[in-house]
C-alpha cells in the first residue's frame, strides 16, 4: 500500500499535496483504480528505473496519472494532467519537469510510445504490467474493472471489454521497456485471450 512516506521520498517536506492525492486514489468509487494500483506501478518502476531518462518524472507521472478518475468520463487523463500542472509548481519542481509529467500523463490515454521515448515506454509498461501478472492476480484485476464499470449491463460490458482486451492482444509487443518485455508480453496474451474467452463464452 502507497502512503505518505512514498511521496515524502519525492517531497520530503510536503504533505499536504502528498495527503490530498491519496485522498483521490482511495474513493470510494474506486475498485481497481486505487493505492494499490499505484503502489504496483511505483515498485514496477523502482525495480526497472534504469531504463528510463528521468525515473522521478516516471513516478510522479504515476502518482498523478489516475488522480482524476471518474468512471465514463472521457478525460481522466487530460484532468490528471492538468491536476499536475498546477500543483507541481508549487512543490519546486521545474518547469521542464512539470511538462514532461503532463505529458506522460497523458500518453496513458492510450499507452502510445513513440521510438526512443524511454519515459514514455516505463510508464506505459508499468500501467500495462497487471496485464501480464499471475492467474489469479489478473482475475482479481479483471473483478475489479467490472466492479468499477457495475453499472453497465452485463452483455454490454462483456462484448465492450471484450473489444478493449482485443485491441491489446492484437500488439505484437505490449511492453517497450522492461527486460523481459517479450516475456511478460507473452504472459499478458495467455491472460487476455483467457478472459475474452470468458466473455464472449459466458451465457
Amino acid at each position: 500500500m502507497v502512503s505518505l512516506a512514498d511521496w515524502q521520498r519525492l517531497f520530503p517536506a510536503d504533505s499536504a499535496a502528498g495527503a490530498s492525492l491519496l485522498q483521490r486514489w482511495s474513493e470510494p468509487h474506486r475498485h481497481y483504480h486505487t493505492l494499490d494500483h499505484l503502489a504496483f506501478m511505483l515498485r514496477v518502476i523502482d525495480e526497472h528505473a534504469a531504463v528510463a531518462d528521468d525515473a522521478d518524472a516516471v513516478r510522479l507521472a504515476a502518482w498523478f496519472h489516475d488522480a482524476v478518475y471518474v468512471p465514463f468520463a472521457p478525460d481522466n487523463e487530460e484532468q490528471s494532467a492538468l491536476l499536475a500542472l498546477a500543483v507541481l509548481p508549487d512543490l519546486g519542481v521545474d518547469a521542464d519537469r512539470v511538462a514532461e509529467v503532463a505529458r506522460l500523463v497523458r500518453l496513458t490515454a492510450g499507452h502510445t510510445v513513440t521510438e526512443g521515448d524511454r519515459n514514455g515506454a516505463l510508464l506505459a509498461d508499468a500501467d500495462l504490467a497487471i496485464l501480464a501478472s499471475p492467474p489469479a492476480d489478473y482475475s482479481r484485476y479483471a473483478a475489479a474493472v467490472r466492479a468499477e464499470y457495475a453499472a453497465v449491463p452485463e452483455d454490454a460490458f462483456r462484448s465492450g471489454r471484450a473489444q478493449i482486451l482485443g485491441a491489446f492482444l492484437a500488439e505484437p509487443d505490449l511492453f517497450r521497456a522492461v527486460p523481459a518485455r517479450a516475456e511478460w508480453t507473452a504472459r499478458a496474451h495467455d491472460n487476455l485471450r483467457a478472459e475474452i474467452t470468458t466473455l464472449l463464452g459466458a451465457p
